[in-house]
């Protein structure tokens, strides 16, 4: 089968040039991207390897495992323990609705433990065997660039190999980074937190962002004591700021203990736990320490410097709008370019890369309206532009609509958590700009909203969409009434009450 590349923009089907290389495409990495990259490119017609290091649950730089991050430490075994942690709530909104359960319910950590484990270890075997059914040579070894052509792999005994290539991509993703504390080393991070031996009774976590919301959703829910420190205001930064005040209140009104404003500033080894101190002179002891505070690009072993593939300050790969770098042979898709860091848009990278070099259909990534959940609990999803940032590149007024309400199965159940949706749209366009949710289903949900914002949807064409009733995403094609409207041109915030506006100070 004859093989198009794009080389230097042009379509090129040289069989002679290509015969000189042992492969067309040499993966670095076997995670989401890199195993997407590997099986188009081989249904291309492409000669395609990929490496990967060993598998392991908690990673290392020498250890990985086929699946990458989200499959074997990430998304998937997260998912799964935060199914078990819901059961918490479930069994206390259960009680009025006539179930009798014991006072007493006790959760066993190590069994849900071994399951995650067995699960992501019939994932790791999947993915093996779809490369493998895909035509792709599998390499077990760590991958190293040693010229624009060249891959080096070190096997797990040592042995080293070097092959020649017509493309080399860059799929290492990232890594779980720890603020330099005195005391650092003796925190965990997600990697860890997903294989402890044993569930800690009292938990604090650093961070603010997704990781960190999560775990302390999950470890509450399995009734670990837990304090969440953050810098700013509010967790979630980046997110919709009334999403992120709901999120704040439901994480408390679980139980957690949240400390806004707050930094670490040491850990200290003690008979009875960790002993934490903060920059703000508090001081408790924890079993665990969790640091949730931020990942970063996985390039230190890859020798890409050296042969001229240029890095950013956080040693991210520089790419351009077809994930190429600087260097014409050598690609990057993924969180190792520090673009969009979720599984599905490295996904979509791969696919768009294998399209750009062997399938004759050069294709840029689309970045927008990508979909996104954070799985607390409840959780949020949103999708497009949050109202702030709609504020901020407005040429135009921007039209807010919400709905604040309690859920049919709080009225039974007596949980005192609501949920919240919102509606961003273009006040002259009519167009929906932006979607948010937070409350149960809120990522199910948004999905479909995902596929309505892509298709450009108006305002009046949600309205006149009929809802499932009852059901909480009916909310979304029955908010009618504008709850507030913002003016570009003062960038103040119009709230239109029964009794008139009130005006308030710019929100941007």
């Amino acid at each position: 089968m004859s093989r198009k590349m794009l080389i230097d923009g042009e379509l090129s089907s040289s069989t002679a040039e290509e015969a000189q290389y042992d492969f067309d495409l040499f993966v670095i990495g076997a995670g989401s991207g890199g195993v997407r990259a590997s099986r188009t490119s081989a249904g291309f017609g492409a000669k395609v390897a990929i490496c990967e290091l060993p598998f392991h649950p908690i990673s290392s730089e020498v250890i990985g495992g086929i699946g990458g991050t989200c499959v074997i430490r990430g998304c998937v075994p997260k998912k799964i323990l935060v199914y078990g942690a819901s059961f918490r709530g479930e069994f206390e909104d259960a009680k009025n609705y006539g179930w009798e359960l014991n006072e007493q319910v006790d959760f066993n950590w190590k069994k849900l433990l071994h399951n995650k484990t067995q699960e992501i270890v019939r994932l790791n075997g999947i993915y093996k065997r779809l490369l493998l059914n895909a035509g792709v040579t599998l390499f077990e070894g760590e991958g190293k660039v040693v010229d624009s052509h060249g891959v080096e792999l070190t096997q797990p005994d040592g042995t080293k190999h070097r092959y020649s290539v017509k493309h080399i991509l860059v799929a290492t993703g990232s890594r779980a980074q720890r603020p330099q504390i005195p005391g650092q080393e003796l925190a965990i991070t997600s990697d860890e937190a997903l294989s402890l031996d044993e569930l800690p009774k009292r938990a604090v976590i650093l961070g603010g962002g997704y990781i960190a919301v999560e775990f302390a959703s999950i470890w509450r829910g399995m009734g670990v004591d837990v304090d969440l420190f953050y810098r700013k205001e509010l967790p979630l930064r980046g997110f919709d700021d009334e999403m992120r005040a709901l999120v704040a209140r439901n994480l408390e009104g679980r139980g957690i203990k949240l400390h806004p404003g707050t930094n670490l500033s040491e850990l200290i080894k003690t008979e009875d736990g960790i002993r934490v101190l903060t920059d703000r002179g508090e001081e408790l002891v924890a079993d665990v320490v969790l640091f949730a505070t931020g990942r970063s690009p996985n390039t230190k072993r890859l020798n890409l410097e050296a042969v001229g593939v240029e890095l950013d300050k956080l040693g991210a790969v520089k790419v351009d709008e077809y994930s190429r770098t600087n260097i014409p042979s050598i690609w990057a898709v993924g969180d190792v370019t520090n673009r969009v860091n979720l599984t599905p848009v490295a996904l979509m990278e791969g696919t768009c890369f294998s399209k750009t070099v062997f399938g004759g259909q050069p294709t840029k990534a689309d970045y927008n309206h990508i979909p996104c959940a954070v799985f607390c609990i409840p959780p949020l999803s949103v999708v497009g532009v949050s109202e702030q940032e709609a504020v901020e590149q407005a040429k135009g007024d921007i039209l807010i609509f919400t709905s604040t309400f309690n859920p049919m199965k709080n009225t039974i159940s007596g949980r005192q958590e609501k949920t919240a949706m919102k509606l961003v749209v273009d006040a002259e366009t009519d167009k929906v700009l932006g979607a948010s949710m937070c409350g149960p289903d809120a990522p199910e949900i948004m999905q479909g909203i995902a596929v309505a914002l892509k298709c450009g949807a108006t305002k009046a064409q949600f309205d006149s969409t009929v809802g499932i009733h009852p059901s909480a995403a009916e909310e979304f094609v029955t908010m009618r009434s504008v709850t507030r409207r913002v003016s570009a041109a003062s960038k103040q915030l119009v709230v239109h009450m029964e009794q008139g506006y009130v005006i308030w100070p710019n929100i941007s």
